[in-house]
């Protein structure tokens, strides 16, 4: 459905964009795993364009990906991301959103997963003025933190009860001091294991039942939000 564009403003920056089969709708950036932008989260992006979203997924790894059997590499590729460019790259697919003829409203949405899921955290925080409301999966920064005062969006986050990716005390500490700053930021925490919406089950734990639930929900909460 999507195809892989250039975008400006950090070079060599691209991504992949699915548009819905209305023409229109809601820009939603969809953030990948530590795996890289691969046939899964690219599958994602067309599923919420079918749901009526322009999606976008920067491929913040720009070519290079990790296997579900090369969880070495995965973990260094996530490790030699330069914060920088990452934020540079996902504000370059922003700007791409939301001066695509195709998007519209006045705010864009972002969801991520894992690495994504603290990505999400990331470019909510460092782009408020666009981003109006998140969707973060099982993962949020648990050092070098953002500005929190640039955080403007509407946060629904869905976390694993027991996580040891991204422990769920570091999480609820983190939903407290943004709500204490007067953030609508609610966490919800599942009882489920880390990676619990990836179907492509690299870890044996997806939850079928839970994913089906849970994607309505998200889906509604992003159009009640943006339109």
């Amino acid at each position: 459905m999507g195809e892989l564009v250039e975008l400006d403003g950090n070079g060599g920056a691209r991504g992949y964009v699915a548009i819905p089969d209305s023409g229109s709708g809601p820009g939603l950036l969809v953030l990948q795993e530590w795996w890289g932008l691969n046939p899964q989260i690219k599958g994602v992006a067309d599923m919420l364009a079918s749901k009526g979203f322009v999606a976008m997924a920067p491929d913040l790894y720009r070519g290079e990906l990790a296997g579900h059997d090369e969880m070495d590499k995965a973990g260094q590729l996530m490790t030699n991301l330069a914060p920088e460019r990452a934020v540079g790259d996902m504000s370059a697919a922003v700007d791409f959103l939301v001066g695509h003829e195709a998007t519209t409203g006045d705010g864009i949405g972002a969801i991520g997963f894992c690495m994504g899921g603290l990505m999400t955290f990331m470019v909510a925080a460092t782009r408020g003025d666009a981003v109006k409301a998140a969707v973060p999966f099982y993962g949020y920064p648990a050092g070098g933190e953002p500005d929190w005062d640039g955080l403007t969006a509407v946060v629904r986050g869905h976390f694993a009860a027991e996580d040891e990716h991204f422990p769920a005390e570091g999480a609820r500490d983190m939903e407290k001091r943004l709500q204490e700053m007067g953030k609508d930021v609610r966490i919800t925490f599942h009882d489920a294991a880390h990676a619990f919406m990836n179907e492509d089950d690299p870890f044996g734990i997806y939850d079928e039942g839970l994913a089906g639930e849970l994607w309505p929900q998200v889906i509604d909460f992003l159009h009640g939000e943006l339109g």
